[in-house]
């Protein structure tokens, strides 16, 4: 044991003493804060370039509608940055060519069909936004929508008291009562970002397990330390060894994550105000007294804040307790594998016929991650959450949901006892691949290799 310690210590410090290492463990948790504020912060940034917009109509004999016979003059409303101009007797194909050196920014042309076409058209210098697009067309799409009726002699008041939106909520039986189970697209997409994180994390030092065998095989340096330790003690010290990298990588961006988001919170939402002067009540706003435009960025503060209220109340002590166990599990499962692979080739370019079949499970687990976190307790979700090549993954997707713990402890327990069997299988391989240089081993080879007894 105190070799294989002694081969832990050499891994680890060698790793973590790199400049990559503490890059990468810096950048990781300001990518991750990024995502999380930067969509919330750009929400917020509003284009002040002031632009205005012609609007022209053709009536049913394709001729320019006079401004006093425009239908949709004022249906359009202006914003803080954006304005519509209503042009009558005006050519498209005029406003078109003097399009470039005048002072309009598009040229919105709304033809004589546009109730049968439901289709208008754009002349713009620069590609618009598509917020310019959805203002424009939800304005239309309301309008026409009511004249429709008013034709039908249906009131618009009638249509509008009979629209149902119907809110789903779920209430589960859980420990011998009913709970209302709250958050579950917050849920959906903890549960993916933990499972496709870990799916990264056993890949990337999976892969540096296997890439580290090959240089100490391909410089002959392994030739020099099979001869103080045992190829299985080698093994195992660089699987462990770069196992707690990993690991020590993870908790430093956990910890780094939480201090930038906390720190970014401040940024973003300003100092603490009082939930009454955070919102205008919504009396005012249905009095029509608050522009809409004006309330933009207290609401989306307001909803920033409400996305970190609904993050207390997922159970991230059992996410990040499940991540390590995972994230330890699958990586010595594959971990072991990558080390058999590379003990077996002289260089990488040797590792695609091997890799297939380790990727494959792994690539599988993702695409079963998607059913997971749409349909958790599953049967599909359920067995690929215990079948060990891919139980790490997509028990991962599954954690946040809350899945039973007789599950949950199965899962662990045939993952441990295949890890188990394949670092055994790998340790075979490595014993001797390692000292195998200059043939092409094929899987025959292995096969035999697995076999021999010493």
């Amino acid at each position: 044991m105190s070799k294989i310690s002694l081969i832990i210590a050499r891994e680890y410090m060698t790793r973590v003493r790199k400049k990559s290492f503490l890059i990468m463990s810096i950048l990781g948790p300001i990518l991750f804060a990024a995502l999380m504020v930067v969509p919330v912060w750009l929400s917020q940034v509003e284009d002040k370039e002031e632009k205005i917009i012609a609007v022209i109509e053709y009536s049913e004999n394709n001729q320019p509608v006079p401004d006093s016979l425009m239908m949709f003059k004022g249906v359009i409303p202006d914003k803080e940055y954006l304005r519509f101009e209503y042009l009558g007797n005006t050519r498209l194909e005029d406003m078109k060519l003097a399009l470039p050196q005048s002072d309009y920014y598009a040229v919105l042309f709304i033809p004589h069909n546009v109730y049968t076409s439901e289709t208008v058209e754009f002349y713009t210098k620069k590609q618009p936004s598509l917020g310019i697009e959805s203002h424009i067309t939800r304005s239309l799409e309301k309008y026409i929508q009511d004249t429709k009726l008013i034709k039908k002699n249906i009131p618009v008041d009638v249509l509008a008291s009979v629209q149902t939106n119907i809110n789903f909520k779920t209430i589960k039986l859980e420990k011998g009562g009913y709970q209302e189970q709250n958050l579950q697209n917050l849920k959906r997409g903890v549960g993916y970002g933990a499972a496709f994180l870990l799916y990264f994390f056993i890949f990337f030092f999976g892969a540096q397990v296997m890439r580290g065998v090959i240089e100490e095989k391909t410089n002959r340096i392994v030739e020099v330390i099979v001869s103080s330790v045992k190829p299985f003690q080698l093994m195992m010290g660089k699987i462990v060894g770069i196992g707690l990298v990993g690991l020590t990588q993870f908790l430093f961006w956990v910890i780094f994550t939480f201090a930038l988001t906390t720190a970014a919170q401040h940024f973003v939402l300003g100092p603490e105000v009082p939930p009454a002067e955070q919102l205008a009540p919504k009396s005012i706003f249905e009095a029509g007294n608050v522009p809409a435009d004006q309330i933009t960025p207290q609401t989306s503060n307001a909803e920033f804040s409400g996305f970190l209220d609904d993050l207390k109340g997922v159970n991230f002590i059992v996410i990040i307790g499940s991540f390590l166990f995972y994230f330890m599990g699958g990586y010595l499962l594959y971990g072991s594998f990558f080390a058999a692979i590379g003990s077996a080739v002289d260089n990488e370019a040797d590792t695609q016929q091997f890799m297939l079949p380790v990727t494959i499970p792994l690539i599988i687990s993702i695409l079963v991650m998607v059913n997971a976190i749409t349909n958790p307790e599953g049967e599909i979700a359920f067995w690929f959450s215990v079948i060990p090549l891919t139980s790490p993954v997509v028990m991962m997707a599954r954690i946040p949901f809350g899945v039973p713990w007789t599950e949950v402890l199965t899962s662990m327990v045939v993952l441990v006892i295949t890890i188990i069997g394949s670092v055994w299988l790998a340790g075979k391989i490595y014993r001797t691949g390692i000292l195998m240089y200059g043939k092409k081993v094929s899987y025959k080879e292995i096969w035999k290799w697995i076999r021999f007894k010493y």
